[in-house]
């Protein structure tokens, strides 16, 4: 798998990176650094499918960056809708697509 990381020697603000960690998408280990969104290392790992939508299945996945577009939604430990570019990674995350809305996740009937 691609890592589509800046080099170091090429990093002009020299950030100092905590040890690498993974974490598992679809089932595939995916590296991460400590502080590193979870959208940021899936689009290092050269990942950009991060959702499809519910009834054309487009695919969906990094579109504003910031928490405002909810495009990137994904399922993190079996939890569904959470951003991709505001959820930091986690060692050890389960993380998945996300087909639909969270209602295709839950039933609300009683």
């Amino acid at each position: 798998m691609k890592d589509l990381r800046v080099e170091p020697k090429f990093e002009k603000a020299q950030v100092e990176r905590g040890p690498a960690f993974e974490f598992s998408f679809e089932g595939k280990p995916i590296a991460a650094y400590p502080g590193e969104t979870l959208g940021a290392a899936l689009m290092a790992a050269d990942i950009v499918t991060f959702r499809t939508t519910r009834h054309q299945g487009k695919p969906r996945g990094l579109f504003c960056g910031i928490g405002v577009c909810f495009d990137c939604l994904l399922v993190v430990d079996g939890a569904p809708n959470q951003r991709a570019c505001l959820t930091l990674a986690r060692p050890g995350a389960d993380v998945r697509v996300q087909t639909g809305t969270a209602d295709d996740f839950y039933s609300f009937e009683e």
